[in-house]
Formats: C-alpha cells, structure tokens, sequence
C-alpha cells in the first residue's frame, strides 16, 4: 500500500509548494535570507533601523467565517482576513510587521483551493509591507469534512522600545476616534449564521439590494488590514493607544489599552453602521448591549489622540481611504465604573 491509499499525496502537496513559491517571492523585502522550501524562513532584521528593537508576535485564524467560504466555494479572500486578524493585533504596539507564516490544516489538498487561500495570503502581506516566509499545508484525510479546511497565522513584528504604543499617557479628556470596518470583519460569524442562515433561511446567494451584492460576498468581505494607518499616524506622534475591534466588541477589547483610572465614554450614534449589523440585530432581536461585545459594529480599530489632535488624526485616516470619526473621550472613573460607558 502506497501513503496515498490513506489519502495523503506527497507529489500534490510538492506541486503546491512549487506552484506557491512565486507568489511568496513577490512579498519579499530587504532582510529575507530564505524563504519557501526550506525547513524555516530566515530573516534578518536591519539593526541600522533600531537603537533597542523588540519582538512582537500573534497568532489567530480566521473562526467560522470559513463555513461561508465552504458554502460558497470563494476561498480567494480568507488568506486576506488571516494576515489582517494577525497583523492588526501587533500595528496596535506600533510594531511593524515583518514575518507571517501560515499553517492550512484540509482533509484532502485541493490544488485551486489552496492556492486562493494562499494568493489571499499573499495579497494580504503585501497591505500589511510583511514576507511570506513560510507555513505547512497539512493533509489530515478523516479529520476534516472533505474539500474543508482550518487555518491559523503568525506573524513576527519590530518596535523601538521607545516607540511602543502602550496608552501610558492617556490623560483626561482625550479623544477616541473610530476608523471604520468593511462589516463583520472575521468575528461574531457563530451568531450572523444563526440568525441569517440557521434562523431565519437566508441564501448566500440571494441578492440583497442594502448590500449591493450577495448575502455571501457581503459576509464574505475581507477584514482591513490597518497597518499603513496606524504607521502614519504613529510617525506623526498623533495616537496615544489603540485597539484592534475583534471578538468582545468595543466592550472587550478597548479596555486592554487604557489605564485602570479611566473609562471610555462613546456616543454610539457618532459613526455610521454597515448594514449587515442592523439586519442581524433586527432579524435576531439582538439587543444593543449584545451586538456591542460580539461585533465591531462598524469600527475595526479605535484609536485615542490628544483632546486638541482629533482633527489631525481625521485627515491622516481620511487620507488613506478609510472612513473615521469622532466617538467619544476618555474621563477619569472611580473604582466601581465601567471601563466603557455608551451614551
């Protein structure tokens, strides 16, 4: 018996590797040793750039999101979500990122499925300025429903000790100030698709006039990649913290970066909402509170600027094609407030 009577085909996952190796090659940037093929991905970090450089790592995936792709048979944009939930979780340190490796975890290589993943991947680096410098494509036959898959990301970033973006000064009176989302980004899918599809029948392939597209490629947006943003505005000295809007919401996540002593006010009729999130809240009487610590609601990264720099930190966002606004202040809590409070 052969390695490929169980389900596994080594020459398949060897014509992945050499069909990919071009498509990597195209994210490579100064510093890349090796990449694709070998064991591991070397990279060299420019020490003429860093006085005292720091390492700053994630990992995540991309949830049930995947089951729509699944659905839909559109794999090209979830290798896009995989760098974007990495690499948005480190931008936030003010670390930009260097290194991303995947790991494609399938029941069976499908040669065009994941090579979409990967040229999503691939797209994904080159917004986020990172190499793609390697990553294992496992074959688990039996494991996984066949033609499915499950993916995780890592990324490797560089900061200057100095420059890391950790809310330490936030004072009294600072703004916060919201860059928007395409929509769910690649959170609260469990919830959408037991409203939408579970709950109520909706088709991923039924046109939806609010959306101007499908009920699929709507769900199947990808999540943006902050990093050229964050950088701008962290050149200009503009942003004291920021907080990457993913699974919690607003509510979760945007205490991780603010001292204990203060609280997050936000007036949550200051930014426009995509339509995807009224229709789930309307569809599944979803209250509010629910729908702010499950989805982003609108808001893919938070940010707090000095109280007279508002307006600057607008104009860097705007410049670069994202939409922005004004959402509340932080003020100085006792010990029994909320860490966020909506107005």
């Amino acid at each position: 018996m052969k390695y490929s009577d169980a389900g596994v085909s080594i020459d398949k996952g060897n014509t992945f590797v050499e069909r990919i190796k071009p498509a990597a090659r195209a994210t490579f940037k100064k510093g890349m040793i090796s990449g694709i093929g070998g064991f591991a991905g070397l990279f060299e970090i420019d020490m003429k750039r860093y006085r005292h450089p720091v390492m700053v790592t994630s990992t995540d995936g991309v949830g049930t999101k995947l089951k729509i792709a699944f659905q839909t048979g559109i794999h090209r944009t979830v290798g896009i979500d995989l760098v974007a939930m990495n690499v948005n979780d480190i931008v936030v340190n003010g670390a930009e990122p260097e290194v991303f490796l995947d790991y494609i975890a399938t029941s069976r290589i499908r040669l065009d499925i994941v090579t979409d993943i990967v040229k999503g991947i691939v797209n994904g680096c080159k917004q986020a300025d990172c190499v793609l410098a390697g990553g294992e494509t496992a074959e688990l036959p039996g494991f996984y429903a066949d033609s499915e898959y499950d993916l995780a990301g890592f990324v490797v970033g560089v900061v200057e000790k100095d420059g890391i973006i950790d809310g330490s000064d936030i004072r009294q009176g600072d703004v916060l100030i919201g860059i928007g989302s395409s929509g769910l980004h690649s959170n609260g899918y469990s919830l959408a698709r037991y409203v939408l599809l579970e709950k109520k029948k909706m088709k991923l392939g039924a046109y939806i006039d609010e959306f101007g597209c499908t009920l699929g490629e709507e769900l199947l947006k990808p999540t943006i990649i902050y990093v050229r943003t964050i950088k701008k505005l962290q050149e200009r000295k503009l942003i004291k913290a920021a907080a990457h809007i993913t699974g919690g919401g607003i509510t979760e996540n945007l205490p991780r970066v603010f001292p204990k002593q203060y609280s997050a006010v936000i007036e949550t009729d200051s930014w426009d909402r995509p339509p995807v999130f009224g229709m789930i809240k309307g569809l599944g009487t979803v209250d509010d509170m629910e729908m702010l610590r499950t989805f982003n609601n609108g808001l893919g990264m938070i940010v707090v600027a000095d109280k007279n720099g508002g307006d600057k930190v607008l104009k860097v966002i705007r410049s670069q094609g994202q939409r922005a606004y004004i959402i509340g202040e932080m003020r100085r809590s006792g010990a029994k407030k909320q860490r966020v409070e909506f107005l």
